[in-house]
């Protein structure tokens, strides 16, 4: 959580210090309005939320399904239902009857407690998303959004550090080596690429003034953020994956080293709490880089000028929310059918290395730019949603830290080129007291006795002990 109030306070001084005074005209339509929202109804759109991210996983994983059979030249489910799309459903309901157990070992409480914490909090970060502007709803007029913070942006990543207990909870107490192995990469992915999502906002939100989401959405209106926040969009869908442990960065369940991950132990609907968390979070990410960087649920720009905008106003925005919203769900799934696994130490040095120190370069580079033309300029800088931003300039810089953080990857790779040709280079026979001091061999060297030129040693006398012992 310190991480969280770092970011908060980072992001809130730089708003404060070097974003214009001018707010939204009194009366704006893309302003949240909650005055006509009784308690009831906020209770209302809750189920309205739920019922909607559940309807989106189940026919979600049908469509992943579907779709990568196709990218790999199967049918994929095709049996149960018109081209098998009540599949899912056949899933779950085997999940909701399959036997559960508790390992002898397990600490039964937090290994109960985990796949709540996984299940919970993945629908906790969707009650600040705006779904849409103002709707009628029973007779009041209110905004298709639960609520609404002034650091509504940070509550996503302050859930997401409370659900990473989920996963360190499910792999410790579960009294299992590789569920522990599984839990603490899965902690330390989420954590590192939490600091880089966490930093790629910073520079949302001065663009946008507000941490509010729906101020985020509103400062959208004649220009996306896709655009000026080029940067910080690449470091964010680089993230979104890293956060939601799906291919390539699904560290935390490799088949070949660490069997299922956390939830190796876990079956029944505890297993499905932990599959269900998941594909809601795809959600949620998805959601809150529609918001941040696609003008949210804001109808695309040619389509605003048809009829006065007609298309940008009541249910409408849910439409265009959830075509948005559903780009990024088959994103994910695309990369999923293309791109392999990484190599877990690969993807941590890129994001400590490379993505955490080109994000604050970037922060440090928007903010600069922002209070130099803010105190050279004034009101004749490029003007974006009502606030003056030198667009084009932070266009071309974010395109120039994309190229130099493509650069650096390719030059650590030929490095690691580099230092697997040495390693080949190495005598395969070495004598480990050739130095005076006993030296384990290398990965691929063999040990020979001392002054015996380049025979290999038979057995030490460890070994020839313990066979004599046997025999």
């Amino acid at each position: 959580m310190s991480l969280i109030a770092s970011v908060a306070g980072l992001g809130q001084l730089l708003t404060s210090g070097l974003t214009a005074a001018a707010d939204l005209p009194p009366g704006d339509p893309y302003r949240a309005d909650f005055s006509d929202t009784p308690v009831w109804l906020t209770l209302v759109k809750a189920l309205f939320v739920f019922v909607y991210l559940m309807l989106s996983v189940v026919i979600v994983i049908w469509f992943e399904r579907r779709v990568v059979g196709f990218m790999q030249q199967r049918p994929g489910p095709n049996r149960f239902g018109p081209g098998g799309v009540f599949q899912t459903l056949a899933d779950g309901f085997k999940l909701v009857w399959k036997e559960t157990f508790t390992p002898k070992n397990a600490d039964a409480f937090m290994y109960n407690l985990a796949p709540i914490i996984a299940g919970s909090t993945a629908f906790i970060s969707f009650a600040i998303i705006p779904m849409a502007g103002e709707v009628n709803l029973f007779g009041h007029r209110t905004p298709l959004q639960i609520t609404d913070v002034p650091v509504s942006a940070l509550l996503v990543l302050a859930v997401a550090s409370v659900a990473a207990y989920s996963f360190v909870l499910a792999g410790w107490s579960s009294g299992s080596t590789y569920p522990l192995l599984g839990g603490l990469r899965s902690t330390a992915q989420v954590v590192s690429y939490e600091i880089a999502m966490g930093l790629s906002l910073v520079a949302v939100f001065i663009y946008a003034g507000s941490m509010q989401t729906s101020e985020i959405v509103a400062a959208q209106r004649s220009l996306w953020f896709v655009l000026p926040a080029f940067f910080s969009f690449i470091v964010f869908v680089i993230c979104m994956f890293g956060e939601t442990n799906r291919l390539p960065f699904d560290l935390a369940e490799g088949e070949g080293e660490i069997v299922g991950g956390y939830h190796t132990e876990y079956s029944g609907m505890k297993f499905g709490m932990f599959f269900l968390g998941e594909y809601v979070n795809m959600f949620t990410v998805s959601a809150l880089a529609t918001t941040l960087f696609f003008g949210g649920w804001q109808a695309p720009p040619p389509l605003t000028l048809i009829n006065d905008g007609m298309l940008n106003h009541g249910w409408w925005g849910l439409l265009w929310f959830t075509i948005k919203l559903w780009l990024f769900m088959f994103f994910f799934v695309w990369v999923r059918g293309t791109l392999p696994r990484t190599r877990y130490d690969q993807f941590m040095a890129f994001g400590w290395k490379m993505l955490i120190p080109a994000t604050l370069l970037w922060v440090m580079i928007v903010a600069f730019v922002r209070a130099a033309m803010l105190g050279w300029l004034g009101s004749a800088t490029i003007g974006l949603g009502g606030r003056a931003l030198p667009v084009a300039v932070l266009i071309v810089m974010g395109l120039v830290l994309v190229l130099a953080l493509i650069a650096a990857t390719l030059y650590e790779r030929r490095r690691d080129r580099i230092e697997a040709a040495r390693a080949q280079d190495r005598p395969t026979d070495v004598d480990p007291f050739a130095g005076g001091h006993p030296v384990p061999p290398l990965p691929g060297q063999t040990l020979v006795e001392p002054g015996s030129g380049r025979r290999p040693i038979a057995r030490t006398s460890a070994t020839s002990s313990q066979e004599d012992t046997r025999g």
